[in-house]
């Protein structure tokens, strides 16, 4: 069920985090055909690269020659470095106060933290398939997170937002997941179309999600834009292609 709104933001964006030196593990531990990464950071403390900050740089810039009335009013972040670190940079010019709400951090992955699919199937081969019989959006891993348990924090955060935020252009600095859960809560798609829906498209780095209020419903307006990336001459990327461990 989609959530009505009698009140609350006039506009929410969702924005995905520049590249982190995780996202570059990631790929060179998948290229490589590893079983783990080669990070020794906590999931939370995972910086920025350097190509992350040009990115955050490239939102400030993009926010800089916008209209007033298109520039956010509230800036809300995941407290993970790369998503904190990413809002701060890209709102410096807005002079606006960052709040972090701990429901906007990435999945927990639990035991299979920092593994590849080929690591989890090598070292946990019965993880691998409770998640095949479960399904990706309610398989949980050990001391983790499902997808519906994100989409629990996400209809939370969005039940607080429908009071003293009314007419409110709302940023959130979030994760790949945790902008997958919006679309599905927002949408009221179901479980199949979400993961249809996370195979063909894969959020780029410092790309912008937006939902206008409409009448009683927040509609999707653009998905995964990365106009302010693309106009600043900044590198886009993303990750790999849907598997183990997302």
């Amino acid at each position: 069920m989609r959530p009505r709104w009698e009140s609350g933001p006039a506009e929410l964006v969702l924005v995905r985090h520049g590249e982190s030196v995780g996202n570059q593990a990631d790929a060179a531990a998948r290229t490589a055909g590893a079983e783990a990464l080669e990070l020794s950071a906590r999931d939370a403390d995972v910086e920025l690269s350097k190509t992350g900050r040009e990115q955050a740089g490239a939102l400030r810039a993009w926010l800089a020659v916008r209209e007033r009335e298109a520039l956010p009013t509230v800036v809300v972040t995941s407290p993970y470095r790369r998503a904190a670190d990413t809002a701060a940079l890209a709102v410096a010019g807005v002079d606006l106060e960052v709040d972090h709400d701990e429901r906007l951090r990435e999945r927990d992955l639990g035991l299979l933290d920092g593994l590849t699919g080929t690591g989890i199937r090598a070292r946990h081969p019965d993880e691998a398939a409770r998640r095949k019989k479960l399904g990706k959006f309610y398989y949980q891993p050990p001391s983790g997170e499902s997808w519906a348990d994100v989409a629990h924090r996400v209809r939370g955060l969005l039940a607080d937002l429908r009071f003293g935020y009314d007419g409110e252009r709302v940023w959130l600095f979030t994760h790949q997941a945790v902008i997958m859960g919006f679309r599905y809560v927002l949408e009221g798609i179901d479980e199949a179309a979400l993961l249809d829906l996370d195979r063909g498209v894969r959020i780029p780095n410092a790309s912008v999600t937006t939902y206008c209020r409409r009448g009683r419903l927040l509609e999707l307006d653009t998905f995964a834009d990365t106009t302010a990336v693309d106009r600043h001459d900044v590198e886009v990327t993303r990750e790999a292609p849907a598997g183990w461990p997302s």
